[in-house]
């Protein structure tokens, strides 16, 4: 899986290079092996973000992106979606992309990180829990109503496993400590919404899938397996 995530980070148009940073010595021989970059971190680090941020820190390089080992049919375009803001404007310092939601099953999945943008494209919130709350009908609830109504899937976005960072910013966000809104939902990206930094979120139509559980994996894996020559 994680050399499938590799080979698509590879085809992004504007990403120089690709490394695997793990605190797994596993997956750094798996890497390895297979003709791919890995570097073992610290078994200390929190999180993903954490280390990245410790690979980055003997890179030079300005933007850092963070693509999850867990998305092997993230699309390259997605990835250089998530970098253009940043090479654009140089007063963005993290972004990332959203992905349309077309089940009603999606929009109660916890793996499922729903986000809400400003009308800028810049993140209010994110939620494992169905966000927004979309009401119709007095006394219907939420669920039937996006049964009834397929239409109203449209307002809900899912947050894609990717971030591009500056990379000063990229170290001075690992070195905050945990949020309360990032403890209770376990989303680190709400440390920065709850530091007063801007997330930019750029609308992307390709559907990823993030491998959170077995029926995940399988359904990846039978996928995976279609599209092989």
């Amino acid at each position: 899986m994680i050399m499938h995530t590799v080979e698509r980070a590879s085809r992004a148009r504007l990403i120089s290079r690709v490394i695997v940073a793990t605190d797994d010595a596993r997956i750094v021989d798996a890497v390895r092996s297979h003709g791919g970059e890995a570097v073992l971190t610290s078994p200390e680090a929190r999180s993903g973000t954490d280390r990245i941020a410790e690979v980055a820190l003997s890179l030079d390089a300005e933007i850092i992106v963070n693509v999850q080992g867990d998305e092997p049919l993230i699309e390259p375009s997605t990835i250089d979606a998530a970098i253009k803001p940043l090479i654009i404007d140089p007063g963005i310092l993290i972004s990332t992309t959203s992905e349309p939601i077309t089940s009603v099953e999606d929009v109660f999945n916890p793996s499922v990180v729903k986000v809400v943008t400003d009308e800028r494209g810049f993140a209010l919130y994110f939620s494992r829990s169905p966000i927004p709350y979309v009401r119709s009908a007095p006394g219907l609830a939420l669920e039937e109503s996006l049964r009834r109504d397929a239409g109203l899937l449209s307002n809900y976005r899912k947050h894609s496993g990717l971030y591009g960072y500056r990379s000063g910013f990229l170290q001075q966000f690992a070195g905050l400590k945990e949020s309360s809104l990032e403890s209770l939902e376990s989303l680190e990206q709400l440390r920065a919404l709850e530091n007063g930094y801007r997330i930019r979120v750029v609308k992307v139509e390709h559907r990823s899938i993030g491998v959170d559980t077995w029926q995940d994996y399988e359904q990846v894996k039978r996928l995976i397996e279609e599209t092989s020559p």
